[in-house]
């Protein structure tokens, strides 16, 4: 019950027009920031930080928080239409929102990530009401046996991504464990191999990485078949047919639970949760050889996790620290 007045309480706050309204502007600025290529939702919001400095704290939350969201919707955009990840999270969506793109579906991949990303987002917004405090116990459990099977987990994606070819599946996961490798040691506060450069202490930024992986691939193919580079089609026709809404809601749901159950873990970022919806997703289809040719569940899971992951993850922030 009480959680159910301060949820009432909040919506009062949060309903009032002057914090609609930085609700509103915090949105269009994350979505700008996630159009941008390298730039995601943390690093977005930690720039736009200077600007809520004279605000009242909670219309500062709230406009940070669409920020936040607005970032991750906006990292969709550019690796729906151009096959470049606007943030991280976004990398899964490039595998089929640009080929529904490329037959011309474009703006339903952009509707069923937003369908996606709203209804991930409100469920666990109101898990965090309900059952944050819960939760939070929860996550305290979490210790290094429970961080080693994440681990372990992200070796078993590999595996099951790695599609036919065994010997590329563990090139690829020796590249990346290597790449992985470079900056400072987590608990040491050793580096390792810098070779002294000052630029690769933080390590390999993941959504420059991916950025430089798909968009320059995708500038490169251009380069070498230039005829073959059309005028794009107007975005239209936003909801998918009467035939996919069963596979997309279903997509939706599973994308929410996986969201949220790696958001309450700390340390677990909104990656995890789109690469395992996908995984997921591709495993469930009837057909799984539609998963990288444009199939809708591939684009409406991982969008729906990352979003419901970025809600779930403030549980852990409010009730922690």
């Amino acid at each position: 019950m009480d959680s159910l007045v301060l949820l009432l309480h909040g919506f009062e706050t949060a309903m009032s027009w002057s914090n609609l309204l930085y609700c509103l502007i915090g949105v269009m600025l994350g979505m700008v920031i996630g159009v941008l290529p390298g730039l995601g939702p943390v690093s977005g919001t930690t720039l736009l930080i200077p600007i809520t400095f004279g605000m009242e704290p909670v219309s500062a939350i709230i406009m940070l928080s669409g920020i936040f969201y607005g970032s991750m919707y906006g990292g969709t955009i550019t690796s729906v239409l151009v096959n470049v990840p606007g943030e991280a999270a976004s990398v899964i969506t490039c595998i089929d929102g640009y080929e529904m793109t490329k037959k011309g579906r474009a703006g339903v991949a952009l509707g069923v990530s937003a369908i996606g990303s709203f209804i991930g987002g409100i469920v666990a917004v109101t898990a965090l009401t309900f059952v944050g405090p819960a939760l939070s116990k929860f996550a305290l459990k979490f210790g290094p046996p429970e961080f080693f099977a994440i681990m372990l987990l992200g070796m078993l994606m590999i595996v099951a991504l790695m599609g036919k070819s065994l010997v590329r599946g563990l090139i690829a996961a020796f590249l990346g464990l290597l790449l992985a490798m470079v900056g400072q040691d987590m608990v040491t506060g050793e580096f390792r191999f810098t070779f002294g450069s000052i630029e690769l202490m933080d390590g390999i930024d993941f959504a420059v990485m991916a950025m430089g992986l798909f968009g320059i691939s995708e500038i490169l193919l251009n380069a070498e078949n230039p005829a073959k580079v059309t005028k794009p089609e107007k975005v239209k026709g936003l909801l998918p047919r009467r035939d996919e809404w069963g596979a997309t809601l279903k997509s939706i749901g599973r994308g929410t639970g996986i969201g949220m159950l790696l958001g309450v873990i700390p340390g677990a970022n909104s990656i995890i949760a789109s690469t395992f919806s996908y995984i997921v997703e591709k495993k469930a289809a009837k057909d799984p050889s539609r998963f990288g040719k444009g199939a809708i569940e591939g684009v409406a899971g991982p969008e729906t996790a990352n979003n419901a992951h970025s809600g779930a993850a403030l549980i852990p922030l409010f009730s922690l620290g």
